[in-house]
């Protein structure tokens, strides 16, 4: 019996991995996040199988339903959102389960970020504007962040920000990197990427808080900043460059 924890992606069933897919379909047992994992994928459960939202339930609660598959022999098919790397409680699901020996896998999953760049239609790395992708978030009743991970020290490096639930906190992150990017450095809001329901609120730091009033958001949002959503003049790289060479050109 093993439990296979699939990252489900951000919300569009067509970006399930073919392996996860497979492995759903092929588990006597599926717990699945309802309040953020798209239905449609449920629709590849074999039938006859146990189908539970895992929404409402405990932390216990997910253990009794590990221990009972486990018991009945039966393998368990953990459906999750975006990708399991990053703000999936997967570590503390996983620590459970090594205490009952029980077996498990894990399926990467497209994650939030991955989409919403796909939606705005930009790279976040651009030559000489940002060459690396901070993904973070801010303290919420979930847990609280370390002390030097904060939005500051990040925004000191200049690098393109990813910020995960915190579109409730969105003054506090503007108040945070306005003085490190300046007020118009591009921001993105990205809703619920991927869904028939998506939508972008694009602006700056100085006018972003304004237009997500006017548009509100509750939830499935990530908060984009950096200077490559907005790439006006950059240099290429050299990868294409016609005087490069490398391994796989066989240029002399």
């Amino acid at each position: 019996m093993t439990v296979h924890f699939i990252g489900a992606g951000p919300g569009a069933a067509d970006l399930m991995t073919l392996r996860g897919r497979d492995l759903i379909a092929r588990c006597e047992v599926c717990l699945y996040a309802g309040s953020i994992v798209p239905p449609e994928v449920l629709d590849w459960c074999p039938a006859g199988a146990r189908i539970v939202d895992t929404a409402p339930l405990a932390l216990d609660e997910i253990e009794a339903e590990f221990v009972a598959a486990q018991a009945a022999g039966q393998d368990v098919a953990r459906l999750q959102s975006g990708d399991l790397s990053i703000y999936s409680a997967v570590a503390e699901q996983i620590r459970r389960l090594e205490k009952h020996g029980i077996a498990y896998t894990l399926t990467p999953g497209v994650p939030a970020f991955a989409a919403a760049s796909a939606v705005l239609g930009r790279e976040l790395t651009v030559p000489g504007l940002a060459q690396s992708l901070v993904i973070t978030r801010v303290s919420g009743r979930a847990s609280a962040m370390p002390a030097g991970e904060t939005l500051a020290a990040f925004g000191a490096t200049g690098a393109t920000l990813a910020i995960h639930l915190a579109i409730h906190a969105l003054e506090q992150v503007v108040a945070e990197l306005a003085p490190l990017y300046g007020g118009d450095c591009p921001v993105a809001v990205v809703v619920e990427a991927s869904r028939p329901t998506e939508r972008v609120i694009s602006g700056t730091l100085d006018d972003i808080v304004a237009k997500v009033a006017r548009e509100p958001v509750e939830r499935t949002a990530l908060i984009l900043v950096g200077k490559a959503l907005a790439p006006a003049d950059f240099r290429e790289s050299a990868l294409y460059d016609a005087g490069y060479q490398r391994r796989f050109r066989g240029r002399e």
